[in-house]
C-alpha cells in the first residue's frame, strides 16, 4: 500500500487517496524504462498511468516496469488504452487486478483509431459493471458536461475530460465545458489528453480541476 500524503491546502484526494502532486504521468512512448523511471522521477508526479496491454507488469521473463518504477513509491494506475468495448476494457482491468492487486483504475474505451475519441455509449456500460465489481474507476471522456455527470452516478472516482485529441498538443480547446463539468462534479476532474505545453497545466487548475495528466508532451520532449 502506498504511503499515503497528509491532507494540505494543496492536496486532493480520489477515492480515499490522498497526493500532493496533482500531476499524473503516463509509461508510454519512451525510449526506454530507465528513460521513463528518470522522468517520473523529476516530475515529481505521484501516480503513473500503465498501460495494461502495452507495458509489462507481470511477466518476470521480460523487463518490467515495477523493476524502475516502485509500485510501493508510485501509485500505479493501470489504463484500458486500445480497448474500443467495454468488454475489452473490463477484461484488461481484471487482468490488472490479479496481477497487481490494483483496484484504482483508468478506463477508457475508444471509439475509433483516427482520433482515439471515446465512446461514451461504451464507456458508461463499462462503468457501472466496474464499479458493481469493487473498482474505483477514473474515466476519460468527452468534455461532455451531461455525460461527466451520468459517469459520475454510475460510479465514476474522478472525471478525466480530454483537453484535445490524445497526443495532439493543442491545449483546452472547451474552456467553457471543462468549467461545466467542474462544476457539476463532486468527484475529482482532471484534464486528460491533449495538453501540450507547460502552460496548459496552470490553465486547467484556473478552471477548478484537481489535477493534469500529461503523457506525449513530457515523453516526446
Amino acid at each position: 500500500m502506498n504511503a499515503q500524503q497528509p491532507v494540505t491546502a494543496d492536496s486532493w484526494t480520489v477515492a480515499g487517496r490522498t497526493f500532493g502532486s496533482r500531476l499524473i504521468v503516463g509509461t508510454g512512448k519512451y525510449k526506454s524504462l530507465e528513460e521513463n523511471a528518470a522522468a517520473v522521477a523529476a516530475s515529481g508526479a505521484e501516480i503513473v498511468t500503465v498501460a495494461v496491454r502495452r507495458v509489462n507488469i507481470s511477466n518476470p521473463d521480460e523487463p518490467m516496469l515495477t523493476d524502475f518504477i516502485d509500485p510501493k513509491v508510485t501509485t500505479y494506475l493501470p489504463n484500458t488504452a486500445g480497448c474500443f468495448t467495454a468488454e475489452e476494457a473490463i477484461r484488461t482491468l481484471r487482468l490488472a487486478r490479479e496481477a497487481g492487486g490494483w483496484t484504482l483504475v483508468k478506463l477508457e474505451v475508444l471509439g475509433e483509431a483516427k482520433t482515439l475519441y471515446p465512446d461514451i455509449v461504451e464507456t458508461l456500460r463499462a462503468t457501472e459493471i466496474l464499479a458493481k465489481e469493487g473498482f474505483e474507476p477514473m474515466v476519460y471522456c468527452a468534455d461532455d458536461p451531461i455525460a461527466a455527470k451520468r459517469l459520475e452516478d454510475a460510479g465514476a472516482v474522478a472525471i478525466m475530460p480530454l483537453g484535445a485529441p490524445i497526443g495532439s498538443g493543442l491545449g483546452l480547446q472547451n474552456l467553457v465545458t471543462i468549467r461545466l463539468i467542474v462544476e457539476g462534479a463532486k468527484v475529482p476532474v482532471l484534464v486528460d489528453a491533449g495538453v501540450g505545453t507547460a502552460s496548459d497545466a496552470p490553465e486547467a487548475m484556473e478552471l477548478g480541476c484537481d489535477g493534469v495528466l500529461m503523457n506525449t508532451a513530457i515523453a516526446e520532449a
